[in-house]
């Protein structure tokens, strides 16, 4: 993670998080024929009210790379996570900035933000069938299938609950 730096999210950083995210999840194919979700993704303003947007910034140009919203149970944007557990959403790297590892020092960051504030797991959904790659980094930072957690915000979208417990040691 050399020359990374995870923090959160300042007002003069929100522009740069919503184009990249918006990037990031079109270059995924994951805005084909979502009713307003890149709405949704841009609105970062609204997100840092509610929860904890985090950024990882290139520490030699400060630009952000990436992005994440670290939020609790029964907070707006929670869709998973329930009593003890910890969730994050949108998590997006500028498709020009992937492989750099700003993706898993976002999660670690996230895992570690639970773990501060005494969580017992993280919960997160990803889309099935789409980022293979997020899919087996979620799988190397030790997060496993959750089947129980699985739901469909649209009929042609299926997402998949995964869960890291923080309470069986690292």
């Amino acid at each position: 993670m050399n020359g990374l730096l995870v923090r959160r999210a300042e007002p003069a950083d929100h522009p740069a998080v919503a184009r990249l995210t918006v990037a990031a999840y079109e270059a995924d194919g994951q805005l084909k024929g979502e009713n307003g979700y890149g709405v949704v993704l841009a609105d970062v303003a609204t997100r840092a009210e509610t929860g904890e947007v985090l950024v990882a910034v290139d520490e030699a140009t400060g630009e952000v790379l990436g992005s994440v919203t670290f939020v609790l149970p029964g907070s707006p944007y929670a869709e998973l996570s329930g009593p003890g557990e910890a969730e994050f959403r949108m998590l997006a790297v500028d498709p020009a900035a992937q492989g750099r590892g700003a993706g898993a020092a976002l999660v670690r960051a996230c895992v570690a933000r639970a773990t501060e504030l005494g969580c017992a797991a993280v919960v997160i959904c990803v889309r099935s069938g789409m980022a293979a790659v997020a899919h087996r980094l979620y799988e190397r930072l030790g997060f496993v299938r959750m089947p129980e957690k699985d739901w469909r915000p649209l009929p042609d979208v299926q997402l998949l609950g995964l869960r890291l417990d923080l309470t069986a040691g690292d």
